[in-house]
């Protein structure tokens, strides 16, 4: 009998169940004090938005420090392999394909830095403190020259730049690091267990992710819409997956929610009838197998949250939601599909249905996979950023205007990814590595500035010992939970919740990274 309870519970969790804990769970009783004093005084609406990066975007092509120290070691690190990565300092002209780079000597080709123009100057309101082992006397940026919609966004104060975040347990230097005398997340360098750690803290095979906790604490707001917390675009997420809350899974076609084929037709098999017999028999909960009686409840459930979805987004104030503008590849010149810009139109049209569905407070995954650049990293990486860049501009935009409200200061979106990449070249491309460079944007987001301390840029190289950087890969001074924390206390959660979703977060001395207003 214990047996069947497990897997009856599973499956609950599977379907959409709202609610698993027993009543001894600490958890669930902060679950319970959270949810009646957040439906008391927090009617507004909120969303987070995740824009999960698989593969481990190659932050140093990303965000660059451009002052003249800063920039000697970067290019000299890059200029190197059969096909350099190292980008155009700031102000160089795009060269012509099939002319010769003033800076480089090599031919410009579609697919080389040559021919997309220096990297472009972004100015942080604040500036960032010069590290140690940094010989600059002003600390200057720029951003990847296919990322010019997010400088745009940067220099409206609507985007900011969170530097060198990584998953860790407590703080760590260089020499702890490599002495191993200061614990530190396993399997720094795995894809699976990082993206796990990113989500949940913990290495693949965690069940619940802090995004799916938030929903856990917040979804009494949302009242009948509580199916509509945790929402993901992109498969299965373990960023979603809460005690409580389970996500709810779309398509980003045009019916965005699950349609049973028969039951909601208008026949079946030549019958007027059979597809109400049908819909009759996969809901029916009164059979004596429990297995049977909740995947009917699950069934039901599914049918009911997909009937709503699809009827509010017939509506006019999720039809009228702006349509994303067509992509073109920056080095092909070819008209492609953005699916992070489907992605993100489906989030913003579930926004703009919120209020039908009664939700107050979502939390939202959407994906974009191919950073894994080992090889090929010009062409795939320069058209990723661009897909981005050109995905999260579009979002600002139709947030701006939706349904006549601009929505911008109820949305932050920000943007994870496995890990950062080497900061020297294999050739033509990266390898795995550890701290990195994330974009957080919103209009509550403190925008215009870089968060936390952009690092010193190098690798131990003659006298000169970088204390940020182990070999190439540099060793994170901001942690995922003050990151995720920073967010979780804009959405409403408070700090002893946040001590529990994130356990390692006492350990750092800053819990909050100041990017929210």
């Amino acid at each position: 009998m214990t047996h069947g309870i497990h897997n009856r519970r599973q499956l609950l969790r599977i379907g959409g169940a709202m609610s698993m804990l027993g009543a001894a769970s600490p958890f669930a009783a902060q679950l319970m004090a959270a949810g009646n004093a957040a439906s008391q005084s927090a009617p507004d609406y909120k969303a987070l938005v995740c824009i999960f990066l698989f593969g481990g975007n190659d932050s140093h092509n990303t965000v660059l420090a451009t002052d003249s120290d800063s920039w000697g070691r970067y290019f000299a690190a890059r200029n190197t392999g059969n096909a350099p990565i190292a980008l155009m300092p700031v102000g160089t002209p795009p060269t012509p394909v099939g002319a010769t780079s003033p800076v480089t000597g090599r031919v410009a080709q579609a697919n080389t830095p040559e021919a997309w123009g220096g990297v472009l100057p972004i100015v942080p309101r604040t500036p960032n403190p010069i590290p140690a082992g940094t010989n600059a006397t002003v600390r200057t940026f720029g951003l990847h020259p296919f990322l010019g919609p997010l400088k745009t966004l940067f220099d409206a104060g609507r985007l900011g730049v969170v530097a060198n975040v990584g998953t860790l347990i407590r703080p760590i230097t260089k020499a702890q690091y490599q002495g191993r005398t200061v614990a530190f997340p396993a399997n720094l360098f795995s894809h699976n267990d990082q993206q796990s750690t990113w989500q949940a803290g913990q290495t693949e095979g965690a069940r619940v992710g802090w995004g799916g906790r938030y929903g856990d604490l917040l979804s009494s707001l949302n009242g009948n819409g509580s199916l509509f917390t945790a929402i993901s675009t992109a498969g299965n997420a373990v960023f979603l997956s809460g005690q409580s809350v389970v996500q709810y899974q779309m398509t980003t076609a045009a019916q965005p929610a699950v349609v049973i084929t028969g039951q909601s037709a208008n026949s079946l098999f030549g019958s007027t009838v059979a597809p109400g017999r049908v819909r009759d028999i996969i809901t029916d909960t009164s059979s004596a197998s429990l297995f049977a009686a909740d995947y009917a409840t699950t069934t039901g459930r599914s049918i009911g949250a997909a009937t709503s979805v699809n009827s509010v987004f017939a509506s006019a104030a999720v039809t009228g939601v702006q349509a994303a503008p067509a992509y073109v590849n920056p080095i092909t010149g070819a008209t492609e599909t953005n699916s992070l810009a489907v992605q993100l139109q489906t989030v913003a049209r579930m926004i703009a249905a919120a209020p039908a569905l009664g939700a107050k407070r979502q939390v939202f995954f959407v994906s974009l996979g191919g950073w894994d650049t080992h090889d090929f990293q010009n062409t795939a990486q320069a058209n990723n950023l661009a897909k981005v860049a050109h995905a999260m501009a579009y979002f600002d935009s139709a947030l701006g205007n939706l349904g006549g409200v601009n929505m911008r200061p109820a949305v932050t979106t920000f943007t994870a990814s496995d890990f950062s990449r080497t900061f020297t070249t294999n050739g033509d491309g990266t390898d795995h590595a550890w701290g990195g460079h994330h974009f957080v944007m919103g209009g509550s987001v403190r925008g215009g500035d870089i968060y936390g301390q952009y690092p010193t840029l190098g690798v131990d190289l003659g006298t000169f010992r970088n204390p940020d950087m182990s070999r190439a890969s540099l060793v994170p001074t901001t942690s995922v939970d003050q990151y995720g924390a920073t967010m979780g206390r804009w959405m409403g959660v408070s700090e002893s919740n946040l001590d529990t979703i994130f356990p390692n977060l006492g350990n750092f001395g800053t819990r909050g990274l100041g990017f929210l207003g």
